[in-house]
């Protein structure tokens, strides 16, 4: 296991100890680098670049593992945000920090566990549990320190994003498609049609969802299949979702690709599109570039390690953000997207 071959451990206590605290910029800065990649600023001390530098291509290790166990899955993603956040605090500052693909993947089946050769993603606690067996040093100083890492990446900063958010309405949970420009082609225009219909009809967010309408059956099989990124939330969803329409937030993407227009239902996997993650589908295009290049056309995606959002033009973005939240308009400029892309299964010749 990882533990046992990266040792000796050299954790930099000040940077750990206080790894989101108001005081260090420098840790916020090395978080966001080394999961979103990017210039490191020449301030930056030689040290925090070193571990930075180290812990990008240990997360790019773990996205390739947590790809290949998606594969074994009869559907659905794991939460890699999740998995690299705890990676993170367990080794951010080790020496000569390195990850073979096949510790990677021991990493991560800690996260799955195997029925009849299919993955199945196990809770937050049966996690921890596993990787403590396995070796890993496991406490509560690291729990403490994944999760504020994990609200940072998941939402934009400590649980709370503070840049402008627009809400949308609490419209029907008929889906239309009157203001499609193709419905029967799967194009960029009718995309951001579709999202801004979820927008303004105020999905909700819950993890494995694509726009169905949530009813108790689907709830309960996403509290059985994520016990962790949807049971967590067992109380907010009921309270806030449940009757409407919800995603998340490649689900936003994969619902358009997989509706149905002559019967108006999402039919899952249809139209040659996948059932992938986020970042499985930043792989996968053909067509992406870094933000300072990105093409002022509406449809392109936006994405950052373990996140994606659909650029509707005007220097705004629709996305699933997260639970507490639902389907929001956000400023392109406010949430460090690492890159825009092309979805692959989307025609982009509209609106040249």
């Amino acid at each position: 296991m990882v533990a046992s071959i990266l040792m000796p451990i050299i954790l930099i206590l000040v940077m750990i100890s206080s790894i989101l605290s108001a005081g260090s910029d420098h840790n916020k800065a090395a978080i966001d680098l080394s999961f979103n990649g990017g210039r490191i600023p020449a301030a930056m001390p030689a040290e925090y670049a070193s571990h930075i530098s180290n812990m990008s291509e240990c997360l790019g290790v773990l996205d390739e593992a947590i790809s290949e166990a998606e594969a074994q899955m009869e559907g659905g993603a794991l939460d890699n945000i999740r998995i690299k956040s705890i990676f993170y605090s367990l080794y951010f500052g080790a020496e000569n920090l390195s990850l073979s693909a096949s510790e990677a993947r021991a990493f991560v089946d800690c996260f799955v566990a195997y029925e009849d050769d299919a993955a199945v993603p196990v809770g937050l606690n049966a996690a921890y549990e596993k990787l403590s067996l396995s070796g890993e040093a496991v406490n509560s100083e690291v729990k403490t320190n994944a999760q504020k890492i994990y609200e940072r990446m998941a939402f934009g900063g400590a649980g709370t994003f503070t840049g402008e958010i627009e809400r949308g309405g609490t419209g029907s949970a008929v889906l239309d498609i009157s203001s499609f420009t193709v419905p029967a082609t799967k194009n960029n225009l009718d995309l951001v049609a579709y999202a801004e219909q979820a927008f303004d009809s105020g999905w909700g967010y819950v993890w494995g969802t694509y726009g169905d309408v949530l009813t108790e059956s689907l709830f309960s099989s996403k509290l059985e299949q994520y016990p962790d990124g949807v049971g967590n939330y067992e109380s907010f969803i009921r309270d806030n979702w449940l009757g409407g329409r919800t995603t998340d937030c490649v689900g936003l993407i994969k619902g358009y690709g997989w509706l149905n227009p002559n019967t108006m239902e999402i039919e899952y996997g249809t139209n040659d599109m996948p059932d992938i993650s986020a970042d499985s589908m930043y792989k996968s295009a053909a067509v992406s570039g870094s933000m300072d290049t990105m093409p002022d056309v509406p449809g392109l995606a936006v994405w950052k390690s373990g996140h994606i959002g659909i650029y509707v033009g005007n220097g705004k973005v629709i996305e699933a953000m997260g639970t507490k939240y639902g389907v929001v308009k956000t400023n392109l400029a406010d949430r460090s997207w690492s890159a825009w892309l092309e979805i692959p299964y989307i025609n982009y010749n509209l609106g040249e």
